[in-house]
């Protein structure tokens, strides 16, 4: 895991750089590292375990958007929730959906892609809860101490900065992000973009339009959403 925080951007490294020496960090660095030595394929690859924090850094965030963990289908995921990789077709399902409502909400048809990494460089933290995963097996990874070390990223921006947007997407999400004050940043919660559950709330629930209006309300650049 050393290694790995050494490709950690500094603005992170001075934010959370004291976690890697906590016992759970080190535990979960010794599971992956037994892992790896199985010759599990874990997803996304190394260097991107922490592409959302080094595509958008702490003094940028301004929106954070919560996954759960990557997506376990060889070639998606690459660190940042919800996206996948440019030449991914079809799209994931969610991501389909997201699309959808961004049409419907915003005027926006991101049809063409699901690659979202032009949101994170305007200061959306794409995070997932959980930053690894087995190949073809969904949360594989959940509990082994992810969890605490992205709680840690959401209480430090919640603590550290003000009027930023938590969109919340989920009972999961939902739950993570109970430690968030709601009367220094925005929360906006709905049903996640799934097929099983976005028609009980995620579709009309305008989380992009919302979001530049709180941004703008704040003297904050609203995000470009189209890709």
């Amino acid at each position: 895991m050393q290694d790995i925080l050494t490709k950690l951007s500094d603005s992170w490294t001075n934010i959370v750089g004291t976690e890697f020496d906590k016992p759970y960090m080190q535990k979960l660095e010794r599971f992956l590292d037994e892992e790896q030595s199985a010759c599990k394929h874990i997803l996304p690859q190394k260097e991107l375990w922490f592409n959302a924090l080094n595509s958008t850094s702490f003094e940028q965030t301004k929106v954070v958007i919560l996954g759960q963990d990557p997506y376990p289908t060889p070639g998606h995921a690459h660190g940042l929730c919800f996206s996948v990789q440019p030449d991914v077709k079809p799209l994931p399902k969610s991501l389909l959906n997201i699309n959808k409502e961004l049409l419907s909400d915003v005027g926006v048809d991101n049809s063409h892609t699901g690659y979202l990494q032009p949101w994170a460089e305007q200061g959306v933290l794409l995070l997932n809860a959980v930053l690894t995963v087995e190949a073809n097996k969904a949360n594989s990874h959940q509990n082994k101490g992810w969890e605490q070390f992205t709680d840690r990223i959401i209480q430090a921006v919640n603590d550290e900065k003000q009027h930023c947007v938590f969109i919340l997407w989920g009972s999961y999400a939902q739950k993570k992000g109970r430690i968030i004050d709601r009367s220094r940043h925005l929360v906006l919660e709905s049903a996640h973009p799934s097929p099983l559950s976005a028609y009980r709330g995620f579709f009309g629930s305008r989380p992009f339009s919302q979001t530049n209006e709180y941004l703008q309300l704040h003297q904050k650049t609203p995000i470009n959403w189209q890709l």
